[in-house]
């Protein structure tokens, strides 16, 4: 069989300096590949998460957008937010660099992810799907889930779960220095989120008092992690976490709100978000950052 050639681009997500933010390899065609093939390759490349564009005509990509396939090392996600924002920046590269939107096909259905300049850098901000709201847990019982003390959560905001496409329980933690120290287990939390509605904690403090530079703007201070280890700044999260803000009053309805994360591990990730609300929903959940490239490479399978 002859050798199949498929070219990648690995870029580094939601921060303007390279080496920093959420590393994503994006295959830029990823047709001719089968799905155990994607799952191996994201598995190789070893990242949080892997995206495989599949070209298509463009007259149809410009109604239903161009479909993308998100891998993690373990499984195809529905939906995941740096690497839509990573994906989406790409393909308005390599497509002439002059586009105000590119659409998203995701398994989740369409993503839009609009372009603008800030601060003299390009900017993308993606539009996830309204959030839905689930259970509001105890406090307890995730204290002993997490490896915290009950005194360690926020006694005044529930710990509930969001989904803007994927599903986080929202933990706001009291205290940013208990944040940055304690250790997280995954496994030790995996049989608490698998009998939940859950499939990942997001931990967040508003106590953001002691920085400087970027990460003293940010209302917010999170961290998350999950079977491949921490995440230095998750997307689909930070959309939950917008809606959780303006759900209930952390942030005020459309106001904008920046998440600092990945610190504690040495890649800071600045994510830039904003909610409506109408009524008791919240909508138009918006998540938002800087993608630079960091590398190109090519797999020969």
């Amino acid at each position: 069989m002859a050798e199949r050639k498929y070219p990648f681009v690995q870029l580094d997500v939601f921060t303007a300096r390279k080496l920093e933010g959420n590393p994503l390899a994006v295959f830029t065609d990823g047709r001719g590949l089968s799905d155990r093939e994607m799952q191996q390759l994201a598995r190789e490349m070893n990242l949080a998460e892997t995206t495989f564009v599949l070209p298509g005509d463009r007259g149809a990509e410009a109604r239903q957008g161009v479909r993308v396939r998100i891998f993690t090392v373990q499984e195809e996600l529905p939906f995941a937010g740096h690497p839509t924002l990573g994906t989406a920046w790409l393909l308005r590269q390599e497509r002439g660099g002059t586009a105000d939107q590119i659409d998203l096909r995701l398994n989740v259905g369409k993503v839009p992810v609009a372009f603008s300049r800030r601060d003299g850098r390009l900017f993308g901000e993606m539009r996830q799907r309204d959030a839905e709201f689930g259970r509001v847990h105890s406090r307890e019982e995730v204290a002993r889930a997490a490896g915290l003390e009950l005194g360690d959560l926020d006694p005044d905001l529930p710990i509930q779960t969001v989904s803007t496409g994927l599903v986080f329980a929202i933990v706001p933690i009291r205290r940013r220095e208990t944040l940055r120290n304690w250790k997280f287990s995954f496994a030790h939390a995996a049989s608490y989120l698998e009998r939940s509605d859950a499939k990942f904690f997001y931990f967040v403090t508003l106590d953001v008092s002691g920085f400087d530079g970027e990460a003293a703007k940010a209302r917010v201070h999170a961290r998350m992690i999950f079977y491949n280890g921490e995440d230095p700044a998750t997307g689909s999260a930070a959309g939950c976490c917008a809606a959780w803000m303006v759900k209930h009053g952390v942030a005020a309805p459309d106001e904008p709100a920046l998440i600092a994360q990945g610190l504690e591990i040495g890649r800071p990730g600045f994510l830039h978000v904003r909610a409506s609300k109408s009524g008791d929903a919240v909508t138009n959940v918006r998540v938002g950052g800087n993608v630079v490239e960091i590398l190109r490479g090519e797999v020969v399978l």
